[in-house]
């Protein structure tokens, strides 16, 4: 599929399976672009494994794999057909290395796979894989596990993703994939790579596969032009992405300024020229606080083709987020008690990250543990003996200074990874009987969104899809 053919609305792919097949699915059937969030997504698919899989989905797309002896080793060790006992937390996965195991990236290919087969049963619609730059080093086996899916569109943001078009003409063909690997403190001149085989992982035939599309999610004209000029092959087209959006913002040009809530300051030099980013010649939709008709109109005067949405999608029936929390969410919204705040430390990346307070939060008194047992969101570093580490500024404190990190870094910080998988029902038990606690992300819009539910108490993708293009 041409970037040129999509529709004008993208479901914007949002935090640990809020995005996820089922909510895609729902978009796509509407005719719109239904995007996956692969963000943990390996581990999302081995808690529903341990949980156990009680609607079957789960290996009812496992069972589509074309390595089935990746799936027979995946449910000898993870399916518990009836489920975890009380008071057991999630057997946890071997965490990513540059030099990551072949069974442990088998279980990021299968992950990716399995969300996007569901998402495209039952249609004919677009199903796109969101992927975050940052999270480096499961992105090329849940690209190759995407495409084998036969996904339509690789959306990538977070970062700068210059080498992901090549590395999908790659994967596509089946052959060996590269992309930098970002490493603090490597000599001068030296570089480090990700790599990935695909004929590594066969033991018969492989399938003709076909490159997705690709779409650059940005935040300046100039990383625009960039990836549109240098970029290690062809960009597709982009997402220009607002600071008002959820998740992971891009920080201010310049030095980080902070409001007297202590929210990053963001100035005219933030924001994006469209008419220069239609120079580009590349389709592009625009995303952050437009998720309405107007913001469709506007949009499409300025020459982009739509708009990416997040936060309406957030909410809606057929999200991934954990039902108490949309249900209490909603409810303060209308009362007027929810607050978004755009948090310059919750995340160890050091990216701004929008929170969402709001009057019910369950989290909110919590304690929460410093720890990092996922490490998606670990950084990379050379350790004095030369060799490769792996830090996180949310982990223990003095596990973190004894890495070589920087004491004042781990200030407000918080596990991203476990907060997140709290958000969609996967929360871990904890050694002392706790449990994990949510912290909800959203754009700015949820503030709104009492207009949009005119008195009602919920609503679904398909309201939203109406919504926006007029039809209600």
């Amino acid at each position: 599929m041409s970037a040129a053919s999509l529709p004008p609305v993208i479901q914007g792919g949002m935090g640990v399976a809020i995005s996820d097949w089922r909510l895609a699915r729902a978009v796509a059937r509407c005719g719109q672009l239904g995007v996956v969030s692969g963000t943990g997504v390996d581990t999302v698919l081995m808690r529903r494994l341990q949980d156990g899989d009680p609607d079957g989905h789960m290996r009812r797309a496992m069972a589509q794999f074309p390595m089935p002896h990746v799936v027979e080793r995946m449910l000898e060790r993870y399916f518990l057909p009836e489920g975890r006992p009380p008071n057991t937390p999630y057997a946890l996965l071997p965490m990513f290395r540059q030099e990551t195991p072949r069974t442990r990236q088998e279980i990021a290919m299968l992950g990716a796979f399995v969300e996007v087969t569901l998402a495209r049963e039952g249609h004919q619609g677009p199903i796109g894989m969101n992927l975050l730059t940052k999270v480096q080093l499961p992105n090329l086996p849940m690209l190759y596990g995407s495409i084998l899916a036969g996904v339509d569109v690789v959306l990538m943001g977070a970062g700068i993703p210059r080498d992901i078009p090549a590395a999908l003409d790659a994967l596509a063909e089946h052959q060996p994939a590269t992309m930098a690997f970002d490493v603090e403190g490597l000599p001068s001149g030296a570089n480090a790579l990700l790599r990935l085989d695909p004929g590594e992982y066969w033991e018969g035939p492989k399938p003709t596969l076909r490159r997705p599309a690709f779409l650059a999610i940005i935040a300046s004209n100039s990383l625009a032009t960039m990836l549109a000029r240098k970029a290690s092959g062809r960009v597709d087209g982009f997402v220009v992405e607002g600071p008002t959006a959820g998740g992971h913002n891009a920080p201010p040009r310049g030095e980080m300024q902070l409001n007297e809530d202590g929210e990053p300051v963001y100035g005219p030099r933030d924001a994006v020229d469209l008419a220069k980013i239609r120079e580009l010649g590349l389709p592009f939709w625009v995303a952050g606080g437009v998720g309405t008709p107007e913001g469709l109109q506007q949009a499409q005067a300025a020459g982009a083709v739509g708009i990416q949405v997040g936060t309406l999608f957030a909410f809606c029936e057929e999200s991934g987020l954990a039902p108490e929390y949309r249900s209490s969410i909603l409810a303060a919204a209308v009362r007027g008690e929810v607050q978004v705040r755009t948090d310059p430390r919750a995340s160890p990346t050091g990216y701004p990250f929008k929170v969402v307070h709001w009057s019910d939060d369950p989290g909110a008194e919590k304690p929460r543990e410093r720890i990092c047992d996922l490490g998606y969101l670990r950084s990379a570093y050379v350790t004095p003996e030369g060799e490769i580490g792996f830090r996180c500024a949310s982990e223990p404190i003095a596990a973190f200074v004894q890495k070589g990190g920087a004491i004042e870094e781990t200030e407000g910080r918080k596990c991203l990874c476990n907060a997140l998988m709290a958000n969609v029902g996967f929360a871990q038990q904890r050694r002392d009987g706790s449990i994990e606690p949510p912290l909800l992300t959203s754009g700015d819009e949820l503030q709104n969104i009492g207009d949009f539910l005119g008195g009602r108490t919920s609503y679904s993708a398909g309201d939203v899809i109406d919504y926006l293009l007029g039809e209600r």
